[in-house]
């Protein structure tokens, strides 16, 4: 099981397993809050926590038309 550990104070420290369900990261484009699946995408080794970050889904296709020479709808 991994999970994420944070000391609120001397009394108080909280830990949370991570899972399939409860990671998140925003959108460095808009950023709204994406739901992200670690295994998909840093499943292939390329990636980390870092240096990675996930589009929502409206950014995305936008950069797709736009790299594909089509126009996004106004």
């Amino acid at each position: 099981m991994f999970y994420v550990k944070e000391t609120i104070n001397d009394a108080l420290e909280v830990k949370v397993e991570i899972n399939d369900e409860n990671v998140f990261c925003h959108c460095p484009v808009c950023g709204r809050e994406v739901s992200v699946n670690l295994e998909d995408v840093l499943g292939d080794g390329w990636g980390d926590l870092f240096g990675t970050s996930v589009m929502c889904e409206d950014c995305s296709r936008e950069m797709m038309e736009v790299q594909s020479g089509e126009r996004p709808e106004a």
